[in-house]
């Protein structure tokens, strides 16, 4: 069986010699990519999984995460990182798609060298040995109205020189277990002129991820300011083709859904995430139906299993 550098299954030779080869075992299945992690958020596994207020929901849990954040410095990051990928490793991933916002110190200042926190994903990658795509993430607005990033999210913020001078940066480090793309925080954090900008880049010529329709709220919230739901208006904005992963695509419409599976885009879908956090069901029979191409990724990190992910979406 020939693997490329890449890992790829290029083809199988019948009653091959076995000398000088590696015996692969007796069974082989291609890898199981990870379709989106946040890697830090694995070691605050647990402090959000309980009911402190009968009214906790996404946006409560999002603050708990905010202060655990504020705590994680590149050297902690490595650690966290190095520790999750063997983790995956043993579960079955074999790549991860990290969609990585955490850029800054916590006071959004950057770091003597701004790729601090990527350059510590990149070494735990390597130290794990497991595939990484980095997805350096484009945050600049704290909501659909354009207000500020708030004291907490400012160490997730770049503007849009920044963010290619970073995406350039990575990109000249590409080998054969390294792959980088980019990131659209969302729509509510990522302002029209400067999305346009940045897909316009070499960056968007490699994958392309973006959160899109997690929360009812934030569908509301881009019908109110921008006349259209979040699928609705990305898929009218922005070329969507097979290089683009709509992570937590589920709040839909069955237009939404019928253009989402025509368009060749995965859909990233995180079942225990989108369990934990009440968010909603994705529409997967109308998708299947559909011809849709979908994915799975662990996300938030408080289970670390592609078994588990496909039971809870079956």
């Amino acid at each position: 069986m020939a693997i490329d550098a890449n890992g790829t299954f290029r083809g199988v030779t019948e009653n091959a010699s076995h000398e000088g080869v590696e015996s692969l075992g007796r069974f082989v299945l291609p890898g199981m990519p990870n379709l989106h992690s946040h890697a830090f958020q694995r070691a605050m596994a647990g402090l959000a999984e309980k009911q402190s207020n009968p009214q906790d929901n996404f946006w409560s849990w999002r603050e708990t995460m905010y202060g655990f954040a504020a705590r994680i410095g590149p050297d902690d990051l490595r650690a966290i990182a190095t520790q999750l990928y063997v983790e995956m490793l043993k579960a079955g991933y074999t790549q991860v798609c990290e969609f990585h916002y955490l850029h800054h110190q916590p006071d959004g200042k950057p770091y003597a060298d701004p790729a601090a926190m990527s350059l510590a994903l990149i070494e735990a990658a390597l130290e794990a040995g497991i595939g990484l795509t980095l997805l350096p993430v484009l945050y600049m607005a704290g909501g659909f109205d354009g207000r500020p990033l708030s004291e907490r999210q400012c160490r997730f913020g770049f503007d849009v020189d920044g963010y290619l001078r970073l995406g350039e940066k990575l990109r000249k480090m590409e080998n054969s277990t390294l792959r980088v793309g980019m990131a659209l925080h969302s729509l509510r954090a990522v302002p029209p002129d400067a999305m346009r900008v940045v897909l316009e880049s070499s960056l968007a010529d490699g994958p392309v991820h973006i959160h899109i329709a997690e929360q009812i709220g934030e569908v509301q919230d881009c019908l109110n300011v921008r006349g259209a739901r979040p699928v609705e208006w990305l898929f009218d904005n922005a070329p969507v083709d097979a290089r683009w992963c709509l992570v937590h695509a589920t709040h839909m419409t069955a237009d939404e859904t019928r253009r989402l599976a025509e368009s060749g885009a995965v859909s990233g879908l995180c079942p225990t995430t989108e369990a934990n956090l009440g968010d909603g069901l994705f529409p997967l029979a109308a998708y299947r139906a559909a011809g849709g191409v979908l994915g799975i990724g662990s996300d938030s990190n408080i289970s670390i299993s592609p078994t588990e992910e496909l039971r809870w979406l079956e």
